[in-house]
């Protein structure tokens, strides 16, 4: 059995995140699923691995985290040696990998997470989308995109020229949004819809995929 476990559902951004990254690494792993309809994310047992009751949590043997950004971390350096590199061992790289995965968490997020909540996972379980709310966060959306337009003419991926956290964190929404009327945003902008086009095709995000459309 994995000693590594992440407690959650694939149906979930933040776990998605996590999944996607111990692909990544080629790690195994066991999916522990959380019936967060019937609450169980809001319990004990739950509750005593993330006492905020949101999922995913962690477990690396003894070792217990929550917040997914924090886990991806853990996960790239305990295992810089598997698998795909997604940090920088030159200083400098990573800290512009850095600021990058600020801004995913600060800018991008705010505004796609809000989005993904409104135009994809709503209406799976029969809720009705504010308009209201989808047109600020789409012109939230659009400002943080065209920032990402002048940056992709600089360098490949987000962070830099190899593709590393800071491009895989934006995995769960993107392809959330691009089954929504906000792929308009991405498409219009040319080096950003080559950005996705090519973070969505990796071979660990559509393993994430495939085990989100068996649930």
């Amino acid at each position: 059995m994995a000693t590594i476990k992440v407690h959650g559902n694939a149906l979930s951004t933040a776990a998605q995140r996590v999944m996607a990254c111990l692909h990544e690494k080629g790690l195994p792993f066991e999916l522990v699923l959380v019936d967060m309809r019937a609450g169980e994310h809001k319990r004990e047992p739950f509750l005593s691995l993330n006492p905020f009751g949101q999922v995913p949590a962690f477990e690396d043997g003894d070792l217990k985290l929550f917040e997914s950004r924090a886990v991806t971390q853990y996960i790239a350096h305990a295992y810089a040696d598997k698998g795909n590199q997604l940090i920088c061992l030159d200083p400098k790289k990573m800290a512009t990998v850095s600021v990058w995965m600020e801004v995913e968490s600060h800018h991008f997020d705010s505004a796609a997470a809000m989005l993904t909540w409104e135009l994809a996972i709503k209406p799976l379980i029969g809720m009705a989308t504010e308009a209201t709310v989808v047109e600020e966060n789409k012109v939230k959306l659009a400002k943080v995109l065209d920032v990402y337009e002048a940056r992709l003419a600089q360098s490949k991926y987000i962070g830099g020229d190899n593709f590393t956290l800071a491009d895989l964190h934006h995995l769960p929404s993107v392809q959330y949004l691009m089954t929504t009327q906000v792929k308009e945003l991405f498409d219009t902008r040319p080096r950003v819809s080559a950005w996705c086009s090519e973070i969505l095709a990796r071979p660990a995000w559509l393993k994430v995929c495939a085990l989100r459309g068996n649930q």
